[in-house]
């Protein structure tokens, strides 16, 4: 054996003996690799287009070209090759946005810091380290040009042992200089776990083993390098079968790239092998979950439990699985067995508090919230999402509660509510708001919300409540990634039931009660009666109108923004419409090169006729004929007709690019709602209000035919810009689509059809070309017949279910022996 490769074993050994702690306990604990319920690595930025979360990553060393204005029609340039005045005004910009660590008070060292780091964020690795260096001269101590450098060292390469000592040199003196700052060890981290799998690469292309190729296929695990871990268990498998942990992994590794199918055989393999694996069953239960497979998730969950009742995870994940699903007091004795075993488990604790307010038990609710609230993260350590969250759910809950028993159309949620605090909910900010009042703690003379009986009501109403469970149900997406919520489905159902009413009153010329006032509905009366109701449903998520935020906040505008793929991370719930995206992008890339760069058309053209998949986009990325309006991708923006102004165009979504090779890639999309934009698409839905409002009179003193056809395509052309808009901060899809039943079933007409595999009602709207085009769409999986008169004789919804206390109870009721069960 060559001594540098005997070296490298002798090495490899003995690191492996240092990491035996970890390795010893031969695999960690599934739980902390579920993102989607976890908030994993305390990341929580939630985003619109139904609740999937977002990610949140550090700005550190992420540069913008302050000369590439996104509205423009020259495109951005990269910044690669670098004059003194770009990084100068690099440097600049960091310092104003505050974007470096370790900024010292002299203003002038600051520069001269932030010109390293504009060095690294550009690839100059050998520059940034001559730089710190002679800055290190001057102040041998200074930490930020120390971080940089062993950045700078770790960004070089670790393939050079050298470089890897270096890098771990220099975050090793950060860290004795700034014990309390913990993204240093995640720095150190990650360059640990780089060298190890290094390592053990070198080790086994001469020992290749079983335990070998399932350790590094943990380390790449541990770093989202799932494809690269999958090969590693894969192949650890061949040479050694028998092995359920490394099963289990492969498996989470299928999990984590949205491949649940295969994810759900590969944990049923690993139970083959070890017929009493709990991880494995609590693993196959979450995939059942996340695709949306109520009852199966819940036997796999039972049958992890059934081999240990005292299995933390599994209560854990049941329990919010329970929520979830709209069984609230199921999911209560979930998390309170959880707490029994694990006191101060703030998942289990932040839950068990938000299913007690949801159910109107605010007392239990607020306790189980301030326990939360009084787990402060230690010195350095990252706080939970949960006690990041638990101050706006207490702060809201309190709300609530003054509110149980005042009429709801007397008051108003987005006004009353102060305007920083909406801001920073909505953006799961940290709760560091000046000035902020609280609102009053609980008063004793409010009582909680009692239970309520489903014989308790009359028969009418109970035929209400049915009638509601029905339609709620016809909006449930059929795609994997959307779990079955039967009290989100009675919720919008009412709220379904009572735009209908509201509506035919409306055209009838009576008028609504709307914030202590009696007036004649306006178009966004209709949707706030939807609102109310969603709001209603969970009180964890913050349902608000954008346009009521503060000024200053909107005038920057809300990114509602959707990650499709983010390295080798598939967000399944959209899979369905990337083919319709990709063509798109195409079409969009050939307009923009007939327009901007008709030379290099034709390459482009014929480059374009083999792009099958998105990732098939990266190699024209790189071609000198693509001008990128991003660096390393590029953007393409969707434009939405004006119905009232003819050829006129609005801005709809952005399609976002970025990567250099597959698996390191982020596709995504989002809409922004700044004040322009959203003035636009309301003086759209007011045209088409008020068209609609008088079409709807004139429908209600006639029986043609024609009247109920052109009432429905207003209808539908109104919903269609509220999709476009995207004006609240959750929520906006299930309030369009409750709106649309309801507004129909006004004009006369019934939904009978279920949304169809795979659809998605909002991106069906989006990358719809056109109103009449997504009407048509629409129309085909609607099935619109004639409202049965009976419809007519329910009780109204508004009268019945005056206040939140009667909101919270009749979503409460247990309806599972008496109403029809749904098809």
């Amino acid at each position: 054996m060559a001594p540098a490769v005997r070296g490298v074993v002798v090495f490899a050994v003995l690191l492996l003996c240092c990491c035996q702690a970890i390795f010893s306990t031969e695999y960690f604990s599934s739980l902390t690799f579920f993102n989607s319920e976890l908030h994993k690595h305390g990341c929580n930025s939630p985003s619109e287009w139904d609740e999937y979360a977002a990610d949140c990553e550090s700005s550190i060393l992420q540069f913008e070209d302050t000369e590439c204005e996104g509205g423009g029609s020259a495109p951005c340039v990269s910044v690669f090759s670098l004059d003194t005045e770009k990084v100068l005004s690099q440097a600049k910009l960091l310092i104003e946005q505050k974007r470096f660590p370790f900024a010292v008070e002299n203003q002038s060292t600051n520069e001269e810091l932030a010109v390293g780091y504009v060095f690294i964020g550009n690839g100059l690795y050998d520059e940034a380290i001559k730089h710190f260096s002679l800055l290190l001269q001057g102040d041998p101590e200074l930490v930020s040009a120390i971080y940089g450098r062993g950045i700078a060292y770790g960004k070089k390469g670790l393939q050079d042992i050298k470089n890897a000592d270096l890098a771990l040199y220099e975050l090793s003196r950060v860290i004795t200089l700034e014990p309390n700052r913990p993204e240093v060890y995640e720095q150190r981290a990650e360059l640990l776990e780089t060298f190890v799998i290094s390592v053990l690469t070198a080790v086994m292309s001469v020992y290749p083993s079983a335990r070998l190729y399932r350790h590094r296929g943990t380390l790449h695990f541990i770093s989202e390098d799932y494809a690269a871990a999958q090969e590693d268990f894969q192949q650890s498998l061949e040479l050694k079968k028998n092995q359920p942990i490394a099963v289990l992994y492969k498996g989470l590794t299928f999990f984590h790239r949205g491949m649940l199918k295969e994810a759900i055989e590969t944990f049923k393999e690993a139970l083959k092998l070890k017929s009493d694996f709990i991880d494995a069953y609590k693993s196959l239960g979450q995939a059942y979950r996340e695709l949306g497979d109520f009852e199966a998730a819940m036997e796999s969950f039972q049958k992890a439990l059934m081999l240990n009742q005292n299995h933390i995870q599994s209560l854990q994940l049941r329990g919010m699985m329970l929520y979830h699903h709209g069984s609230l007091q199921e999911a209560i004795r979930n998390f309170k067995r959880c707490l029994q075993l694990e006191p101060y488990n703030e998942v289990c604790q932040y839950m068990k508090g938000l299913s007690h307010v949801a159910m109107g038990q605010f007392y239990e609710g607020i306790k189980a919230q301030t326990k939360v609230m009084l787990n402060d993260p230690l010195l350095g350590q990252k706080a939970s999402s949960e006690y990041l969250k638990v101050k706006y759910l207490r702060e809201y809950s309190r709300y609530l509660h003054a509110h149980l028993d005042i009429p709801v159309a007397e008051y108003n949620v987005d006004q009353d509510l102060p305007g920083n605090f909406k801001n920073h909910w909505a953006k799961n900010l940290p709760f560091l708001i000046e000035d902020y009042e609280e609102q009053p703690g609980l008063q004793p003379h409010i009582k909680d919300v009692l239970p309520q009986n489903f014989e308790s009501y009359t028969s009418e109403v109970q035929k209400l409540i049915c009638t509601a469970d029905h339609l709620g149900g016809l909006m449930q997406y059929n795609t994997p990634g959307f779990l079955p919520n039967h009290r989100m489905h009675r919720a919008m159902g009412l709220a379904t039931l009572e735009v209908m009413q509201a509506m035919q009153r409306t055209w009838s010329n009576s008028k609504v009660r709307v914030n202590g006032k009696t007036r004649q509905m306006q178009w966004r009366d209709m949707f706030d009666i939807a609102v109310k109701w969603r709001r209603i449903a969970d009180p964890d998520q913050p349902v608000l109108w954008l346009d009521q935020m503060p000024a200053r906040s909107l005038s920057r505008g809300f990114n509602n923004h959707i990650n499709l793929i983010r390295g080798q991370i598939i967000n399944i719930r959209y899979l369905a419409y990337f083919d319709s995206i990709l063509n798109f992008i195409k079409d969009r890339i050939l307009v923009y090169h007939g327009a901007y760069n008709s030379r290099g058309l034709v390459e482009v053209r014929q480059a374009l006729e083999n792009v099958n998949k998105v990732e098939d986009l990266l190699p024209i990325m790189k071609m000198k004929q693509f001008n990128s309006k991003t660096r390393d991708g590029f953007t393409v923006n969707s434009k939405v007709p004006s119905l009232k102004d003819s050829g006129k165009e609005y801005d709809g979504f952005t399609i976002t690019i970025t990567g250099d090779r597959v698996g390191n890639m982020l596709f995504s999309v989002e809409t922004q709602t700044t004040e322009e934009r959203t003035q636009q698409y309301q003086s759209e839905i007011e045209s088409l209000y008020k068209d609609l409002t008088a079409k709807g009179k004139a429908l209600m003193l006639s029986t043609e035919l024609g009247d109920a056809d052109s009432v429905c395509n207003l209808i539908l052309s109104l919903v269609y810009y509220f999709y476009n808009l995207m004006p609240l901060s959750r929520g906006s899809s299930v309030v369009a689509y409750s709106v649309l039943m309801g507004a129909l079933m006004a004009s006369g007409k019934e939904v009978v059809g279920k949304i169809p595999k795979g659809k998605l009602v909002d991106f069906e709207a989006m990358t719809a070309p056109s109103p009449e085009s997504f009407s048509k769409v629409a129309k085909s999986w609607m099935n619109l017949k004639s409202l049965p008169a009976w419809y007519q004789s329910l009780p109204s919804v508004a009268e019945t279910f005056p206040m939140t206390r009667t909101m919270i109870e009749v979503l409460n009721t247990d309806t599972t022996s008496h109403c029809p069960k749904k098809s």
